[in-house]
């Protein structure tokens, strides 16, 4: 009796954890407008309901790939490096995006005096991750 309770709480604990996700994704998707922003960019207005699409199911592919254990094995090494440029890319352009919106940069150079500096406070900033991350594969991991 006592396990069924705890496997149906389980049940209950997920879906909530989900749900919370899942609503948490969709508001950042709506407040920040990502999709018609990048339907904008692109000049696809057309399009949105692909990039839509896409969003949706690159979700649920990743969903299932996560809970049915599906391994990529890849064995060039080389093409695997060129995956993560792209992650990284994609990553860069995400927080670029957001950055954008949400107009931290901006604000923080004028109220601190700095927007003749703004070109070498992005390349800081840009520099500074890059290191970090260097950082925390090569020596952090090991």
């Amino acid at each position: 009796m006592i396990e069924c309770m705890t496997d149906i709480f389980l049940v209950l604990l997920g879906l909530a954890g989900g749900l919370a996700v899942g609503s948490g994704l969709v508001a950042l998707l709506i407040v920040f407008d990502l999709i018609p922003r990048l339907a904008q960019l692109a000049g696809a207005y057309r399009m949105s309901a692909w990039f839509e699409s896409a969003l949706i199911g690159g979700s649920l592919f990743f969903t299932f790939a996560d809970f049915l254990d599906w391994k990529l094995s890849v064995p060039f090494g080389p093409l695997l490096g060129g995956i993560g440029l792209l992650d990284g890319i994609f990553i860069g352009m995400l927080a670029a995006a957001l950055t954008e919106v949400i107009n931290v940069l901006p604000i923080l150079a004028k109220r601190m005096n700095l927007s003749s500096y703004m070109v070498a406070l992005v390349m800081a900033m840009v520099i500074g991750k890059t290191i970090g991350s260097l950082f925390d594969w090569f020596i952090y991991q090991w």
